[in-house]
This record gives structure tokens, C-alpha cells and sequence, in this order.
């Protein structure tokens, strides 16, 4: 048998399982992305709500710490939901799929000493 009338059956073959594989590949990579995203989301969120209640504890409520910290917990929470219509609640450690936090956070600490 000649090597070109091969060629077209053998080269077809890994054509379509390669073909396959990628697919396989990308589909199964997807969800996993998702979820980093979301991680990516969750992760910044929590950093943020830390650096304000660790900013309320040694500075005050109303210091210029903790409300810079404020800030960039409403960016974080604006940057999650203007992405992915969802921000994270790390005081009660949940997803919220409403825009409904609050931009005078943790007032619960304003009468701490």
C-alpha cells in the first residue's frame, strides 16, 4: 500500500482524536475556572474585611485607617458584583446574590472602647 493512500485515513484518525481531547480538555477546564474566580472574589473580600476590623481595633471607628479600609472593602464588594452579580459576607461566611451591603459597615464595633 503507498504511504499517500494512507495518509488521508491515518491523518483524519488524529485529527479527530485530537479534537476530541481538546474538547474534553476545555470543557472540563471550565468549572474550575469558575470556581478560581469566585476564590479570587472571596479571598480579596476577606482580605479587606480583615484589614477593616484589624483598622477599627487599633485605630477607632471612626479613624482615617479604618475608613480607608472601608473603602476598599466597598471597591471589593462593587469589583465581585459588578463581575459576577454575587460578593461574599465574611461575617456570616456566605454568597449574596443581591447588591445589598452596606457601605457604613461594622457598625456593631462603633461602641468598643
Amino acid at each position: 500500500m503507498n504511504f499517500l493512500t494512507r495518509l488521508p485515513h491515518c491523518f483524519g484518525r488524529k485529527v479527530l482524536v485530537a479534537t476530541a481531547a481538546i474538547g474534553f480538555l476545555a470543557l472540563g477546564a471550565a468549572p474550575n475556572l469558575r470556581a478560581d474566580r469566585y476564590e479570587e472574589c472571596h479571598r480579596r473580600i476577606a482580605k479587606a474585611d480583615h484589614r477593616l476590623h484589624e483598622a477599627i481595633e487599633h485605630h477607632g471607628y471612626r479613624s482615617e485607617r479604618a475608613e480607608h479600609a472601608r473603602h476598599n472593602l466597598a471597591e471589593a464588594r462593587e469589583h465581585c458584583w459588578n463581575t459576577y452579580h454575587r460578593w461574599w459576607d465574611e461575617d456570616e461566611h456566605r454568597w449574596h446574590t443581591e447588591r445589598d451591603w452596606r457601605d457604613e459597615d461594622h457598625e456593631h464595633y462603633r461602641d468598643r472602647p
